[in-house]
Order: C-alpha cells, then sequence, then structure tokens
C-alpha cells in the first residue's frame, strides 16, 4: 500500500478508488503473517513435573498442569504440542476426549467452558523431544538436557499456548539422576532426595514470563557463586572443566544488573543464573536463567579486543549486557506480536551498549553504534522491509538488522532528538506501565509522547512502518564571496526522511553549525558566510542512521 501515494489515489474516481483500495487491502492480507490470538483461552500459570532418564537422552515421564481462564465460550482448548506420547489427559482428575496430530492437542471439555471460568488441564506424557529441550553432551563429553525455545519450540516439550504474548507463571519440579545439577526459572524452593538417590528439584518462577522463556538446565555443571553483594542473587553453572573460568568469564554480570536497575527499574525476577549450554544462540535469555553458547569461556578475542575494564573479549562483555537487559525487555516486557520483536531485541541491543559506553568508553560506544549502522546499510542493500514486519513468515529470519540495529539505531535518534531526561522518563515509564505484561510500538510511542510533549508519529510512520534510510548528497557552491549555497537531496528510494540534519561548515575563521530541516527529498538553502569552507560535515555527532557525501561545485 505503501507504493501508491496518496495524491494519486484522490484522482481517481469513487468506483476506481474503492476497486484499487480493496485490491491493496486484500493482497496485505494475504501476505500478512498469521500469529495465534489470545482470544478464547489463556494459561496463567504451568506446574511443569519432568523425571529424566539416567542418561538424560528422554523424558521418562511428565505431567503438565495448565490453569486455564476462559475468555470467550468455547468447546474446546486448543493446545501447542510436538510429538512426545500423551498417556492420558484429565480435567478435575476425569479422562477427557482430545486430537493430537500435527503440533496441535485439542481438548474437549465435557461441558461449555463460560467466561470467566478457570479450569486446570493435566497433560501426562513421555518421549524423546524432537526440539526444545536438547538433551545432548556438554562441552565435557557430559551428558545434559538444556531448554531452548525461541522463538515457539517450547511446545516440543511442554503443552502450552506457544506465542510470547501468552505470558504466565511457571513451577517445574525435575527429577534427574544423583550427581546433576539442576537450575530453571525463578526461586529455588526446595530439593528431595529419594531412596534411590534421585532428586527432584522444584523451582517457581512468580512473574508471568513468555512461553519461550520457560526453560531448565541439568548437567555436571560446576556452580560458582560470586562473592561481592548483588542486588540478586547470582550464579554461574558451567562444564566442570570451565569451573576456574567462571567468575572471571562472568564478571559484568553484577555491574550490568546494577546498572539497569538504576537506569530503567529494579530487577524483575527472583535470582540470575548464567549458564553455559545447548543454545542455538549466542546467548538465550530465559527469564533469571540465561544460556550461553558452549564456547562462550574459551573463545578468544577477536576483532573487537580485549575489555579493558573485564579483561575478558569486549564481544562477551557486549553480549552479556545483551543477554541481562532482555530481563526487563522482551521478558518483562514482552513483545505483543511478532511485527513487535524490535522492542525486544532492539531494546537489548541498545541498552547493552549503553552498559558499553558506561564501562567501556564513549569511543568503544561510537564504534558499537557504526558497526551496528554498518550492518543496517548491509542487510538493506539486499533486502528493504520495515522494522516493524508484518509479512515474514519464517520467525528466524526475524533475527536481523532491521529488529536489531537498526532498532538500536531508532532509539539512539529519539535520545538525541529528545534529550536524555526526556527520553529515559519515557522509557521507564513505557517499562512501568507493561511491566510483567505485553506491549507495542505504539505503546512506546505513545509513552515517549507524553514523556515529551512531542508528536512523534511523523517519525515512527518513517523509521519503524516503512524502511530504508537516508542517503544524502549535499552539493554546495560559494557565491559571491560571501554566501554559501546547499543543496541537500536524498537518492535513496521510497519516501523522503524529516529528520533535521547537522552540517558543520569549517573556515579559516573557525566552525559554523547549520542545521538544515528537510521538507522532501531537495532542500536548497543559501546562508551568509564570510569565508570559503575549508570543509563541510553532515551528522558529525553520529546521531542519525545516515549515509552522506559531499561535493563543492
Amino acid at each position: 500500500m505503501r507504493k501508491y501515494p496518496l495524491r494519486l489515489l484522490l484522482r481517481l474516481g469513487d468506483f476506481a478508488r474503492v476497486i484499487l483500495c480493496f485490491a491493496l487491502l486484500l493482497s496485505t492480507a494475504v501476505a500478512t503473517r498469521v500469529e495465534r490470538l489470545i482470544d478464547t483461552w489463556k494459561p496463567t500459570h504451568y506446574l511443569v513435573n519432568i523425571t529424566l532418564n539416567d542418561q538424560l537422552s528422554e523424558i521418562t515421564s511428565a505431567s503438565t498442569r495448565v490453569y486455564v481462564k476462559i475468555l470467550k465460550p468455547t468447546h474446546v482448548i486448543d493446545l501447542d504440542f510436538g510429538e512426545l506420547t500423551i498417556d492420558r489427559i484429565t480435567l478435575d482428575s476425569k479422562p477427557v476426549k482430545f486430537t493430537h496430530a500435527d503440533g496441535k492437542l485439542l481438548v474437549d471439555l465435557p461441558s461449555p467452558g463460560k467466561v470467566g471460568d478457570s479450569i486446570v488441564l493435566t497433560i501426562d506424557y513421555h518421549g524423546k523431544p524432537k526440539n526444545g529441550l536438547i538433551l545432548t553432551k556438554d562441552k565435557d563429553g557430559k551428558p545434559s538436557a538444556v531448554g531452548d525455545n525461541w522463538p515457539n519450540r517450547v511446545h516440543h516439550w511442554i503443552p502450552s499456548l506457544d506465542h510470547p504474548s501468552a505470558k504466565a507463571t511457571v513451577t517445574f519440579n525435575i527429577t534427574a539422576p544423583a550427581g546433576q545439577e539442576v537450575v530453571a526459572n525463578g526461586r529455588l524452593d526446595h530439593v528431595e532426595t529419594s531412596s534411590g538417590g534421585q532428586r527432584t528439584w522444584t523451582f517457581s518462577e512468580s512473574a508471568p514470563i513468555p512461553p519461550y522463556c520457560m526453560i531448565i538446565a541439568v548437567g555436571q555443571f560446576a556452580r560458582e557463586v560470586p562473592t561481592q553483594s548483588s542486588v540478586t542473587p547470582l550464579s554461574y553453572y558451567v562444564p566442570q572443566s570451565e569451573k576456574q573460568l567462571a567468575l572471571k568469564g562472568f564478571a559484568p554480570t553484577n555491574s550490568t544488573v546494577e546498572f539497569f536497575t538504576k537506569t530503567i527499574a529494579p530487577y524483575p525476577y527472583e535470582k540470575l543464573a548464567m549458564i553455559v549450554g545447548a543454545t542455538s544462540f549466542g546467548g538465550m535469555e530465559n527469564s533469571s536463567a540465561i544460556v550461553f553458547t558452549a564456547n562462550m569461556l574459551s573463545r578468544p578475542a577477536q576483532s573487537s579486543g580485549v575489555s579493558k575494564t573485564y579483561g575478558i573479549p569486549a564481544a562477551n562483555v557486549g553480549l552479556i549486557a545483551h543477554e541481562i537487559a532482555h530481563q526487563w525487555f522482551g521478558d518483562s516486557v514482552t513483545e505483543s506480536t511478532w511485527a513487535d520483536l524490535w522492542l525486544s531485541e532492539g531494546f537489548a541491543t541498545y541498552f547493552g551498549n549503553l552498559f558499553v559506553q558506561r564501562y567501556e568508553g564513549e569511543d568503544v560506544f561510537q564504534l558499537y553504534m557504526k558497526q551496528a549502522a554498518t550492518n543496517v546499510f548491509a542487510f538493506e542493500k539486499k533486502k528493504l522491509t520495515p522494522i516493524h514486519d508484518r509479512e515474514t513468515e519464517d520467525l528466524m529470519d526475524l533475527l536481523n538488522a532491521m529488529n536489531y540495529q537498526k532498532g538500536a539505531w531508532v532509539l539512539h535518534m529519539l535520545r538525541s532528538n529528545l534529550g536524555d531526561e526526556a527520553f529515559f522518563r519515557g522509557i521507564r515509564n513505557y517499562y512501568a506501565a507493561h511491566k510483567n505484561s505485553t506491549a507495542s510500538t505504539e505503546d512506546l510511542r505513545r509513552a515517549l509522547e507524553k514523556a515529551s510533549g512531542r508528536d512523534l508519529r511523523a517519525f515512527f510512520t518513517r523509521w519503524v512502518y516503512d524502511s530504508g534510510h537516508p542517503q544524502y548528497e549535499l552539493r554546495w557552491q560559494w557565491l559571491h564571496q560571501s554566501e554559501l549555497k546547499l543543496v541537500l537531496r536524498q537518492i535513496q528510494s521510497g519516501n523522503a526522511f524529516l529528520d533535521p540534519v547537522q552540517v558543520v561548515i569549517t573556515t579559516a575563521s573557525g566552525k559554523r553549525d547549520v542545521l538544515l530541516k528537510p521538507s522532501g527529498k531537495q532542500l536548497i538553502q543559501t546562508i551568509r558566510l564570510n569565508d570559503k569552507p575549508l570543509s563541510i560535515d553532515i551528522d558529525p555527532q553520529n546521531v542519525l542512521l545516515d549515509e552522506a557525501t559531499v561535493k563543492g561545485i
């Protein structure tokens, strides 16, 4: 629909306009990604009982109680569930009929559920999950079982409503062989040892979290606890061979939690465990139980070098800060749809960079932002898509420069535009309003507008809902020994960006700042100037996501 300017529609006759709009709406509807809606019922709590065999190679038995609240009259509770074998399903201890096929579990209610009803379904099952709960060997060759659910893989081992907006509290009872260490979301309530030596670990997460963050980790971990005081209990779970690396490798953790507590709000969970285990990603932000890739503590420093503050690879500092930032943004405040994923990944990228700015210095921060811009430019040469992407079907493809780096740049530009006071006040208000819940891009816009008193609709329309970035060509001409003519053109495809553009003119007499305010894709401005420019720079403070060339005529 963005391809058709409004002036064209206005020139068409009424009938033609209706036909055209209908066709455009139809094509948009066909292309729009279909997501699960939380409209008929919602989970409020999961009680997950899991027993693993001695080799941690399968689930011997499991029982998940799903606490359900009915939102609309219904005869069926439609759960997402993978290929594990279901032994039985009960409602109030009575067996119920169900259909299980193609990743869906349809449970027939014996009587229609009414609005406001609360029911509890119990699903008993067993087997080896094909995904979600990764049953493999750790770096030392020891068996391990680690949850790795993003974006929608938890249903392979927990029957659930597998969409990030379906947040719920969770309790895990994990029965594992003797000698295994266990960690999961939330607080460790107790550990019980059976006569056979097995132990059952009970963890309770009292804050509602997205289903992709619900995990357990079982293995022969070495568990290290830092000695310094912290705002929340910290612990590090690593392979036995890396026990001596844990405290230094995760050294930024305490400072990061403190930094975000001061910058945003108090830490939202009962503890924070940092785990080296099985994950498809560099790090996975599971609420209060972050999992990092197997080579996290042993990999050498790459081009980013070594942190001057912590003496570990600088990339690890950024990764740790990124995943911890997710505890606030993504976990506590969760994207309401997949199109709002940047509220998770863009926030974690930018706030992770803010931690780097504070502890590693301004130069490192600026380098990170420039690298982020380079990633955006490279991505957009291949594909133009908005940050708020409603069309991409493969959710893994959303892990791209739009949601991460461009999302971070949108926040950086908003901060530069609004000023630190209004920006961070708006962010804190946004967080407070949506803590333990979900949020949309429009929720963020309204919070920042309220904090700043500014109308940000045009900014969000162009930067978040549209695609591309400004590509400036600045041509200047020295006229009559007293005037400078500036011609600023935007050569990118698509609509103009109307952000003010700072230009610094250097002459023999010094520097002069000029703020250009485009109203379209070309701006011509003449200014009085006593000396011929020696150089002209666009956006010298690096507050715009742009590419620019400057040339004298």
